[in-house]
């Protein structure tokens, strides 16, 4: 993944488990962050699959991940069943966390 410097959401990206490894495999249930972690996300990534406007309507839903994809890098790319588009991993929380 791209560094960014001074953006927290971004530098949690893949570190968990690891490149290649998805923190929310299908099945998982997870939870997008807050609507101000998604508009920190859309300002400071600037690369593949940015989100949409309308994605920010769903901060604070929960879904069960249906699929999960790689960028090349090991960026985690989430399908989040009832959800629009793609969720990268930085966009998702463990529903069990607070």
């Amino acid at each position: 993944m791209p560094a960014v410097a001074g953006n927290d959401i971004l530098s949690e990206m893949g570190k968990t488990k690891g490149l290649y490894n998805p923190e929310y495999p299908p099945g998982k249930l997870a939870r997008v962050v807050s609507r101000p972690r998604l508009e920190e996300f859309m300002r400071a990534w600037r690369y593949h699959h940015p989100l949409s406007e309308d994605q920010l309507a769903y901060a604070g839903v929960e879904g069960r991940v249906v699929d999960v994809g790689f960028y090349h890098g090991g960026d985690e790319l989430y399908q989040v069943e009832g959800l629009p588009g793609i969720w990268h991993e930085a966009c998702l929380v463990d529903c069990r966390r607070n």
